[in-house]
């Protein structure tokens, strides 16, 4: 089985950011201990502060994988490409937001994101990309 994860801007300072809205530990971290609790996925990772450069991993990886987990962060609210780049695509995409965006910013309740994906997982922390694991090896059985 193939996942990609693919994170949105400033997910790259977990563990450094406002750790009371995103915790301490690193992504990172936390996704060595994924691998070594799935071995038999394989796993793809990207991170990336730049739009333009989320659409082409969801085109890239959008095709022949089993599953996306994706958290376009920020972009969540703003961007019509990486909605329109999710629909484009075959492999089943869950959005996951670290924080519970809805007990946020009122600017935060719109997403362009979450009427094209399988599901979302909202403010569960790190533990919301293992449940979207979950979801896709379940689904293969």
């Amino acid at each position: 089985m193939k996942i990609a994860i693919i994170n949105g801007p400033n997910l790259n300072l977990l563990g450094q950011r406002e750790p009371g809205i995103y915790g301490s530990s690193s992504f990172e971290d936390f996704f060595n201990e994924l691998k070594k609790k799935y071995t038999a996925i394989q796993f793809y990772y990207f991170q990336s502060n730049i739009e333009g450069e989320l659409v082409s991993a969801l085109q890239q990886y959008g095709f022949g994988y089993d599953g996306i987990i994706l958290n376009p962060a920020a972009y969540t609210h703003t961007s019509v490409a990486i909605g329109d780049a999710i629909a484009a695509i075959k492999t089943p995409v869950i959005e996951v937001h670290i924080s519970n965006v809805h007990a946020r910013e009122a600017f935060r309740h719109l997403s362009h994101v979450s009427a094209k994906v399988a599901g979302s997982i909202i403010g569960l922390g790190l533990k919301g990309y293992e449940l979207a694991l979950t979801y896709f090896i379940d689904s293969k059985k």
